[in-house]
């Protein structure tokens, strides 16, 4: 059975400074670890792929089901886990629940990996 991630703090998009200025203690490094490790399935790059270059900006998980062809449920699984990493907002209306990226966890996330990314 795989590990479920840790719940952590996401008041922040991320911990700490780039990992290439200083070793990195073992919070900051488990941070940075779940947040890759929400990124590391397929289906949820696709799934932050189309919310990133969706032009409202926000896509229901009913939509989302459709564009990766997995039912809403396990769409919902892949959302749940991109949540808990801080890389999506949800927000609910009505009967369906809307997502969107959060871009700035995703930029802080860059900045920690190559601070020299994207100037």
């Amino acid at each position: 059975m795989p590990k479920t991630l840790p719940v952590i703090d996401m008041t922040d998009p991320i911990c700490c400074a780039p990992v290439s200025a200083s070793p990195l203690d073992d919070a900051a490094a488990l941070e940075i670890a779940l947040r890759l490790k929400a990124l590391a399935d397929p289906v949820r790059i696709k799934l932050m792929s189309i919310l990133l270059t969706d032009a409202a900006g926000e896509v229901c998980t009913c939509d989302l089901a459709t564009a990766v062809g997995l039912s809403e449920p396990t769409v919902s699984h892949h959302l749940g886990q991109l949540k808990k990493a801080g890389m999506v907002l949800p927000q609910r209306r009505g009967m369906n629940v809307y997502y969107r990226a959060h871009a700035d966890a995703l930029q802080a996330l860059r900045q920690v990996l190559d601070p020299t990314c994207c100037r």
